[in-house]
């Protein structure tokens, strides 16, 4: 497996984070009332390459867990991160 810079690893560490944090944040607004995430920006904090945070996010805040549409939109942005890591593997050991 090729390694990665640490500052990648930062990064990929840091939008995992942001991106459970976004669960939690608008789990919070949503029993509290008020400014809510939208959809479209957790969903696209997971296919940022933070779906691992996002999926944490939904099972430890409970929320969005039986959302079935939205959840099938993060298994969409799950299979992105599958295939940005794929092809960083594919390209890193063809050259």
């Amino acid at each position: 497996m090729p390694s990665l810079p640490q500052v990648a690893w930062i990064l990929l560490a840091a939008v995992n984070v942001v991106s459970f944090l976004a669960f939690g944040w608008d789990k919070w607004r949503a029993v509290r009332g008020g400014w809510r995430v939208p959809e479209k920006t957790l969903i696209g904090l997971a296919a940022a390459l933070g779906a691992p945070g996002a999926w944490a996010g939904l099972k430890v805040f409970r929320h969005k867990s039986s959302k079935r549409s939205f959840q099938w939109k993060l298994v969409g942005a799950t299979l992105v991160n599958v295939a940005a890591v794929a092809a960083f593997v594919w390209l890193s050991q063809r050259g």
